[in-house]
């Protein structure tokens, strides 16, 4: 359920759940707007460009890390989408492109879906039309400069006619190809109130963003956390036990939460059910814990492979160390000695 002004939605299941919404929010508004729950499903979007003779491109295609279910703004945003099959991929592409066609936009335009995993059934959520935050990710993810790109082709330029700035030999009519991926995570700042819940609803306010780009998820995953904040070394379980009422309900912790599962011995399968996290990333999540794991029973200095298995792993040398109970100078002599 949307209301007009956005300030309150969420899912009902039932009439007492909408009866118990409606008096929440009457007489102040008076209108609301009922939907199909797509609770669960992917959130995918593709960003396409077309120029006034009708050639058109797919910039970047983008992947929402947790399901449809709370206020997918919040959510960690993947480029380019890593769990969807080729077909899948392909169908939610060429349906991007007949729908920026059949609306005319010359420019850019942001399209969002909603994607059942389980039959490849999809709908439309949303199109933005120009740029928009998710055009931001995407030019800054791949280096196209979408905002110039646009502003050239309003004006009446085509693709074919324009530079591409990265190459500098070839033209702006191409699908960029990333052999990296990239990641964007917000930062929900909710301790500046003690009165502010923590749990991350269907409708929040950020206090930021950060974006991190790696060779691999796992590397550009944890880099992204330590950008968020100062004091988060990476993708580091608690010390304390948690319960599966703390997974179901989506907070700001959330991340944390999910390293202190698996952590604990949580199975894949079982925080999927908790979750509907994609396994996929599930099983990226579980190959830092196994590391972080592995870490505290050897000496990963003294090995190479080790290592380079951690850097690639995106573990930083405080983590390192802080995981081999040695002193953190001693990782960054040993990475040193090892890149000579």
């Amino acid at each position: 359920c949307f209301p007009e002004d956005d300030r309150v939605s969420g899912f009902i299941e039932n009439r007492d759940e909408l009866i118990s919404l409606l008096n929440s929010i009457l007489p102040d508004l008076s209108k609301l707007l009922i939907d199909k729950s797509l609770k669960d499903w992917k959130k995918i979007e593709y960003e396409v460009v077309r120029d006034q003779y009708d050639n058109c491109i797919v910039i970047c295609n983008m992947e929402n890390i947790d399901p449809l279910a709370l206020r997918t703004d919040y959510s960690i945003v993947v480029a380019p989408s890593q769990t969807l099959s080729s077909d899948e991929y392909n169908l939610l592409r060429s349906v991007s492109i007949i729908v920026i066609r059949h609306l005319g936009i010359i420019g850019t335009c942001n399209v969002q879906f909603a994607l059942n995993s389980l039959s490849s059934e999809y709908y439309i959520m949303k199109v933005n039309v120009g740029l928009s935050h998710s055009s931001e990710f995407t030019s800054k993810a791949t280096g196209y400069p979408l905002a110039y790109i646009t502003a050239k082709l309003v004006l009446g330029l085509n693709l074919a006619e324009l530079s591409n700035d990265i190459t500098n030999t070839t033209c702006s009519c191409f699908d960029p190809s990333l052999d990296y991926v990239a990641i964007k995570v917000l930062r929900l700042n909710l301790s500046k109130s003690n009165q502010c819940s923590n749990e991350i609803e269907t409708s929040m306010e950020s206090a930021g963003e950060v974006m991190a780009i790696g060779r691999s998820f796992e590397e550009a995953f944890q880099q992204a956390l330590r950008m968020v904040d100062k004091d988060i070394t990476g993708f580091d379980p608690y010390s304390r036990t948690i319960t599966d009422n703390e997974l179901i309900t989506p907070t700001d912790e959330r991340v944390f939460l999910l390293a202190t599962a698996l952590y604990q011995g949580y199975t894949i399968e079982h925080i999927f059910e908790l979750t509907k996290i994609d396994r996929w990333f599930l099983n990226k999540f579980e190959s830092i814990i196994q590391f972080i794991i592995q870490c505290s029973h050897s000496s990963t200095v003294e090995d190479r492979t080790l290592l380079l298995e951690a850097q690639q792993l995106g573990f930083s040398h405080k983590q390192i160390a802080q995981y081999s109970h040695i002193d953190e100078d001693e990782v960054r002599a040993s990475c040193e000695h090892y890149d000579n």
